[in-house]
């Protein structure tokens, strides 16, 4: 799979969704530099983020959040964190199934 630097969007969700949380300033310290791949899901936005670290397993729930995307359908965001308290995955749901469109400004 491909990696990519976050984009603009992605950076402000998740700086939304990590603020007043006790892990915030040693995860948001990484997020200009964090490389992702995005998931298959059907263009719903959900990404993983890529560690050097092998055998990684999913943690714990970070945080969630829900937006309403640009065509007015309801996206739930969750953030996890892997067995070691780093950044896992962006998990997105639009209820609709359908593709995002945008992440909001937050």
């Amino acid at each position: 799979m491909t990696t990519r630097l976050l984009t603009l969007p992605e950076l402000g969700l998740l700086l939304y969704m990590l603020r007043g949380k006790p892990e915030a300033e040693r995860l948001l310290a990484g997020l200009p530099t964090a490389r992702v791949e995005e998931l298959e899901d059907g263009g719903m936005g959900s990404l993983q983020f890529v560690s050097g670290k092998q055998n990684r397993r999913l943690g714990h729930l970070l945080a969630t959040t829900w937006y309403t995307d640009a065509d007015g359908v309801a996206v739930l965001a969750s953030l996890y964190a892997d067995a070691d308290g780093e950044l896992f995955e962006l998990d997105s749901w639009k209820v609709d199934d359908s593709p995002l469109q945008r992440i909001p400004a937050f």
